[in-house]
């Protein structure tokens, strides 16, 4: 069975949960940008969590199905129609032999994600699927999709579906300020810049892609103008460059860099750094390593907690 792009959307790209393990060769994970989206929209349609989706971007695909499928579209808000009738988010439903999905403008967010029951089939490349940009590999030709693509969906092997509790979405946007750790140059900075940094709104800035946030605000400096080799980047590292203005480093990120990094974002809020929007408002607040790792821990539990049959 083949999905026809009618239209690609603004950038559209095949993604599971990325490619790990292979920084030290220069490697970005890639993956979904809200990795919590896609597996969620796997599940409802009986997919393993890191089963290739659509990663849509501001502007959703129109797409045609050439035979019946079940699909789930999960993420920030957006319209989706199938012909004339008005389709349903964070639910499995199926779309009938060459119908036409139609993903209108993202609001609420900047990313939303398309699950096909038994997943597009994509050649794996170093162990995943996800489209890797900047480095012209994985997903289709290592690019966003154009209008005439053919992507191919494999045959379930499961066809169980599942659905959501009432109301559970809701806490999957969490208020608040962003959960950071001390970065590994956490002591190139006086403890009033480091508390300002913590204090102070930033605003996304529309020089924002997947490879990183740049945000504007308070100046973070170092202490002194040293010189600092360059060393390998964690995911959600934020650095500071000469300007002082950080930038989140993210999903398609460099894996070496030569900026101090002053903190770095838990693994449990990267979803949320998905969903930033240009202009958006973003504070950051210290927890612990213990208390990243119960984040984590926590959020893996509301996971299984969200699915009834």
């Amino acid at each position: 069975m083949t999905v026809r792009v009618v239209k690609p959307g603004f950038f559209t790209t095949v993604q599971d949960r990325g490619r790990f393990g292979l920084a030290h060769l220069g490697i970005s994970p890639a993956g979904a940008a809200d990795a919590i989206s896609l597996r969620i929209a796997n599940r409802l349609v009986g997919n393993d969590d890191n089963t290739p989706g659509l990663e849509m971007t501001l502007l959703g695909a129109t797409l045609e199905f050439e035979k019946s499928a079940v699909i789930a579209i999960c993420g920030a808000s957006c319209e989706y129609s199938v012909g004339q009738k008005r389709a349903t988010a964070n639910v499995a439903f199926e779309i009938s032999d060459g119908e036409v999905l139609q993903c209108g403008s993202i609001t609420d967010g900047v990313r939303c994600y398309l699950a096909v029951q038994g997943g597009f089939d994509v050649s794996l490349v170093m162990g995943s699927a996800s489209t890797d940009v900047r480095g012209r590999f994985g997903g289709v030709e290592g690019r966003r999709l154009q209008g005439g693509d053919l992507l191919g969906v494999r045959k379930a092997e499961k066809t169980q579906t599942w659905r959501l509790r009432t109301g559970a979405m809701e806490s999957l946007r969490r208020d608040g300020p962003i959960r950071v750790t001390k970065g590994a140059q956490h002591d190139w900075f006086s403890p009033e810049t480091y508390a300002r940094f913590l204090g102070a709104p930033y605003a996304v800035s529309e020089q924002s892609d997947r490879a990183g946030l740049r945000l504007k605000g308070e100046t973070a400096s170092p202490r002194e103008k040293t010189q600092l080799l360059t060393d390998g980047i964690p995911l959600g590292a934020i650095q500071v460059p000469q300007d002082g203005q950080p930038i989140i480093l993210f999903v398609d990120q460099q894996t070496t860099g030569g900026y101090p990094k002053i903190a770095n974002v838990i693994a449990a809020d990267m979803h949320r750094i998905g969903q930033l929007r240009p202009r958006d408002e973003v504070r950051f607040t210290e927890v612990s390593m213990a208390e990243a790792l119960d984040a984590l821990r926590e959020q893996g539990r509301w996971l299984k907690s969200i699915f009834v049959v």
